[in-house]
């Protein structure tokens, strides 16, 4: 078997944009409805809370200090997306907050409804996440559980270039 050369192109950091640019692009649609989601869609988004851009309150950054996952579903506002983040208002245990993510945080997007899903490499490198709750942030219907692998034939994307080290 033949030695693959290390690429001097950098292929995964050129999909990962390409593929954020995609959760940029859904939560734009979004944004110029109005913030209304169409039919049953709904977005898990996980993000590293610790990431450079990344602006939540203090007291959900000591909660979840390495990831997070918020749900886009029922009670959100001022949904303002930009090309490098969005902003959004969610309500936890019923204080409201106002979150900024820079898309380059962003580990996670599911929408539940049709079995889409996006994964990420951890923009830190060796930093494995942390175990954490959810942020409770939405309640979901009975049975929407995002599903994060393809074993069940869900439209996930998960890329992993396997680098070299």
């Amino acid at each position: 078997m033949t030695d693959t050369p290390d690429s001097l192109i950098p292929y995964d950091e050129i999909v990962q944009e390409a593929l954020r640019t995609v959760v940029g692009r859904v939560l734009g649609q979004v944004e110029a409805t109005g913030g209304n989601l169409p039919g049953n869609h709904h977005f898990y988004i996980t993000f590293k809370t610790a990431a450079p851009g990344v602006d939540i309150p203090r007291h959900l950054s000591e909660r979840f200090p390495d990831e997070m996952t918020i749900v886009i579903q029922n009670k959100f506002w001022d949904l303002f997306v930009t090309e490098d983040s969005f902003s959004v208002g969610l309500s936890f245990n019923q204080m409201p907050a106002k979150l900024i993510v820079p898309f380059s945080a962003i580990t996670a997007f599911v929408d539940p409804a049709v079995d889409f899903g996006l994964q990420f490499q951890a923009t830190v490198p060796d930093l494995a996440p942390e175990p954490h709750d959810d942020a409770e942030n939405d309640i979901p219907e009975p049975g929407d559980e995002a599903r994060v692998t393809s074993e069940d034939g869900s439209n996930v994307v998960s890329v992993d270039f396997g680098r070299k080290k």
